[in-house]
């Protein structure tokens, strides 16, 4: 038996042992574990208990406190740096090792505070002075008047009266009025009342107040006190509108009462009123309140100084303003009274009455001022004949003979030879008025006018006008000889009379001069002045910015004239010969060009760039033999120049005569070989479809110039295009360890690997060209297309983003990267392509075929417009622009634009210029073929 009991049975449980627990059995709690339940009102065991603590609900809140006080471990009372807000380990024992740690922490607390102290104390100190100087305090705010006290006697001091409420007792307990509004069932119903009460009197519908029997039928200022049709008679209907306008009427004869019964004087500043005016009236339908202050402080000025006219204008134009016509009008002739000798107040009242009493009262203003130009001219202008106009004007010049504006005023209503009449008259009576005297001048005879001119000069020294007009006038009648003769005396003349001579006044002048026609004179004021007040060292800048600015004024005889001179003073220098030659070809006729060209080759002749313009303007004018004679002389005083050696070859290959091209550059290679020149005897072997000599040739250059990427490339797609993929690869293998900076040539091998299928190859080429060529746009983009022509999506997308991070700046990458993204997005990223590369032609191309392919054709337009004017040398961008007018306008603008433009760039446009099928193709010819690939898939 005792070998069968358990050991276990008899001993105490294990401490947390719940019986059943293996088998899934959870243990539970009763109720004699526990003792009995008491109530939240039953007083404690202890019966000396504090007040709050005698009953078992004291004792359970305050448990309840100080659990929450002992720690919270909520999370959102968790922070990253501090922790929670309460100690982890508040609950636990504070032991020696605790104190110690805590007494360092806090030596180590007080040495980092050291440490910063002055410097924090110093931020802090002046963080202070500052918002104190923002915003100081009440007390800093009347520290002066403070100051100010010490002044005030004991007598001042008892006079202070004692602060008190002085408002009454509405305002100091105000209580909102409850305005209940009347219905309109009210009226209906009194309606029937005040039908015998509802005609108006005629006389009161028509002048809209009382009659007075006042002598001139003038009407009062206050209106009738009933609005005419306030109520329909006999229909019992009531218009609301009539009574609104009838309460506005009420309320405005109410307040013209008011201040009407104004006592007393305001001190008023009479200079600054006008402003305060000013500020107050309102244009439209303004404040009361406003209205009524005007009135009061213009009442006071007017009784304070009668005789002032501003106070009677403006008190007139308020009333004006606010709709009373009528109150104005007599307030004005109130003034009249005041003021008679104003003309501002006599030409205010013409303004504010109506025709024939506007007559009386200028007529009237006339007898008080009779030397007043502005009232006769006011009286000119209200009447409505010529010859009642006439009339007026003449009867003003007999009491003012020498008002310029009078005699203008009365020459423009006459005919010609009446008008001279009157000039001749009026530079008697007004010698030192340069207009009429070149008014008379126009309207004479050629001998006459001379005459007139030597008058004017004689009674005004000091204006260069006549002089000018003299000069203008001689040319007119074929006297060119005579034009330099009187500009040089004027100048003279002018300086002898004590006349500054303003350069910047004078070119103003020839450039009227050259709208104007007088060509002649334009130039002679040029020559004269382009060199008065300029430092010998900052003429030639000076002369160059005041060409380009009268090119911008579109006076081109001006700047052609600033030219000439300058290739006097500088005929030596290059610069100025080239933009001589380039204004001419863009402004001039091709002879001018070209005999600009013969005198600058004559002073440059080591100038190549200057003989070849001169050879091209003879090439495109069909010239042939002339072009091959000035490439002739500038062999002669350039012999061995690369440049005219090419040009002389072009110039024959354009013309179809290939042997002399081919003897030309077999003479150019024995006596100056270059890389180009080479390069250029390939191709010309080439395109005649002579690939062996070709090659012999490119063999050849490559033995002297194997770092010239051109030779490689041309080597290899000669070999492309005779289908040998294998030595066209190794073509361009050797040539990028000759030239590994080429990205033409990487690209050409890329092209190659992927034409013949090896993807992979064409990735890892383009990979390795990366590596060898950091931040390369043109690299990063061809592998973007290789994955995006491989169906790539993805990886093309992910490329791009790697491309714009390692060249944020490229216009080329931007603009690839909009059409990458869907149509929704496309807007998006244009305006980010747009803030890193603003200016950037490839991003202005972009975001014009974006436009256009949202069909915002004017947008488009205006696109295209801005990429070919920021770079005229991007073919691609000229391409589109003439793709899109081939759909949307017209074609043929656009193309001349670009034959003008000559553009030698872009990727699709070299494509096609460069292919050796078109090697003969002209501008425009290239630019339909390259219109033709573009297809509207964007």
């Amino acid at each position: 038996m005792n070998k069968k009991k358990k050991p276990f049975l008899g001993m105490p449980a294990p401490l947390g042992y719940v019986p059943g627990l293996g088998r899934g059995a959870t243990g539970f709690t009763t109720r004699s574990d526990i003792g009995p339940a008491r109530d939240a009102n039953d007083p404690v065991d202890d019966r000396h208990a504090p007040p709050g603590k005698r009953t078992v609900g004291d004792q359970m809140k305050k448990n309840q406190a100080a659990d929450d006080d002992d720690e919270d471990l909520n999370d959102t009372n968790y922070d990253e740096f501090n922790g929670y807000a309460g100690s982890l380990f508040s609950s636990g024992p504070y032991e020696k090792d605790d104190e110690e740690a805590d007494a360092i922490y806090a030596a180590l607390d007080k040495r980092m505070d050291e440490r910063r102290k002055e410097r924090r104390e110093q931020r802090e100190k002046e963080e202070i002075e500052k918002y104190r100087m923002e915003r100081p305090k009440i007390q800093q705010q009347f520290s002066d008047l403070k100051r100010k006290l010490a002044e005030v006697t004991e007598e001042e001091w008892l006079s202070i009266p004692e602060v008190g409420d002085a408002r009454n007792k509405r305002q100091r307990n105000p209580r909102y009025e409850k305005l209940t509004p009347v219905p309109d069932s009210f009226f209906a119903k009194h309606l029937q009342t005040g039908e015998n009460h509802t005609s108006v009197d005629p006389r009161q519908t028509q002048f809209g107040g009382l009659n007075t029997p006042y002598p001139g039928g003038l009407n009062t200022p206050y209106p009738g006190g009933m609005t005419p049709g306030l109520m329909t008679p006999g229909t019992g209907e009531l218009d609301m509108r009539k009574i609104g306008q009838a309460r506005n009427t009420l309320m405005d004869m109410r307040l013209s009462q008011v201040s009407d019964s104004v006592s007393g004087q305001t001190v008023v500043d009479p200079k600054g009123y006008l402003t305060d005016l000013n500020s107050m009236i309102p244009t439209h339908g303004g404040d009361i309140n406003d209205i009524k202050k005007a009135r009061l402080l213009l009442k006071s000025v007017r009784e304070t100084n009668p005789h002032h006219p501003p106070a009677w204008i403006a008190s007139a134009r308020l009333e004006e303003v606010t709709g009373k016509l009528q109150v104005a009008r007599n307030l004005i002739m109130k003034g009249t009274e005041m003021c008679p000798k104003s003309e501002d107040v006599w030409l205010e009242a013409a303004r504010l009455q109506p025709g024939d009493t506007a007559k009386a009262v200028v007529a009237q203003a006339v007898r008080h001022l009779p030397q007043s130009v502005r009232i006769y001219i006011r009286a000119a202008e209200l009447e409505t004949d010529i010859r009642a106009k006439k009339r007026v004007l003449r009867k003003a010049l007999e009491h003012v003979p020498n008002s310029v504006r009078l005699w203008k005023a009365a020459v423009e209503l006459e005919e010609p030879e009446d008008a001279r009449i009157m000039l001749s008259r009026a530079v008697e009576c007004c010698p030192t008025s340069v207009e009429l005297w070149l008014a008379l001048a126009r309207l004479e005879t050629y001998e006459n006018a001379r005459k007139v001119l030597n008058k004017a000069r004689e009674n005004i020294p000091t204006d260069r006008h006549i002089w000018i007009t003299a000069a203008k006038l001689e040319e007119a009648n074929g006297n060119t000889q005579m034009v330099e003769k009187i500009i040089d005396r004027a100048i003279t003349s002018l300086r002898a009379n004590g006349v500054e001579i303003n350069r910047e006044q004078w070119i103003q002048d020839a450039e009227e001069c050259d709208r104007a026609g007088s060509v002649a004179t334009c130039q002679a004021v040029m020559r004269a002045v382009i060199g008065i007040g300029i430092e010998e060292e900052d003429r030639k800048h000076t002369w160059m910015e005041d060409a380009d600015s009268c090119v911008a004024h579109n006076a081109l005889e001006c700047a052609r004239a600033i030219y000439a001179y300058a290739l006097q003073v500088f005929p030596s220098k290059k610069s100025v010969w080239l933009r001589a030659a380039y204004f001419e070809k863009n402004h001039g006729t091709r002879e001018s060009l070209e005999a600009l060209l013969q005198r600058a080759v004559a002073h440059c002749p080591k100038a190549e760039v200057l003989w070849l313009m001169g050879a091209k303007s003879k090439w495109l004018a069909g010239d042939v033999p002339a072009a091959r004679s000035i490439l002739a002389l500038a062999f002669q005083a350039n012999p061995n120049s690369e440049e005219i050696w090419l040009a002389a070859v072009k110039l024959e290959s354009e013309n179809d005569e290939y042997e002399r091209a081919r003897r030309l550059l077999a003479k150019a290679r024995s006596s100056a070989p270059t890389a180009r020149v080479f390069m250029k005897s390939v191709k010309l072997e080439w395109v005649q479809d002579n690939i062996r000599a070709a090659q012999d040739l490119c063999e050849e250059a490559l033995r002297h110039y194997e770092d010239f990427p051109k030779l490689w490339m041309m080597k290899g797609q000669i070999e492309e295009q005779k289908e040998m993929m294998e030595k066209a690869r190794e073509a361009y293998n050797q040539g990028l360890k000759k030239c590994p900076h080429s990205t033409p040539l990487w690209l050409l091998l890329s092209r190659l690997e992927e034409k013949i299928g090896q993807l992979t190859r064409a990735r890892a080429i383009l990979e390795k060209s990366r590596l060898k060529n950091p931040k390369n746009p043109g690299l990063w983009l061809e592998s973007v297309r290789l994955e995006y022509r491989a169906g790539l999506k993805n990886i093309a997308n992910t490329l791009m983003a790697k491309a714009l991070q390692e060249c944020p700046n490229s216009g080329i990458l931007w603009s690839e990267a909009i059409f990458l993204e869907a149509r929704p997005q496309r807007r998006t990223k244009s305006v980010d392509a747009l803030k890193k590369c603003e200016h950037d032609p490839h991003v202005l191309l972009a975001v014009a075929k974006l436009f256009w392919s949202q069909r915002k054709i004017t947008k488009a337009r205006e696109w295209f417009h801005r990429t070919v004017k920021i770079d005229s040398d991007l073919g691609d961008a000229w391409a589109f622009f003439y793709k899109f007018e081939l759909q949307h306008g017209t074609e043929e603008e656009v193309r001349k634009r670009c034959e003008s433009a000559e553009p030698r760039h872009g990727e699709l446009w070299c494509a096609v210029s460069k292919d050796i099928a078109n090697w003969q193709k002209k501008i425009g010819d290239i630019l339909r073929l390259v219109a033709g690939r573009i297809k509207n898939t964007f």
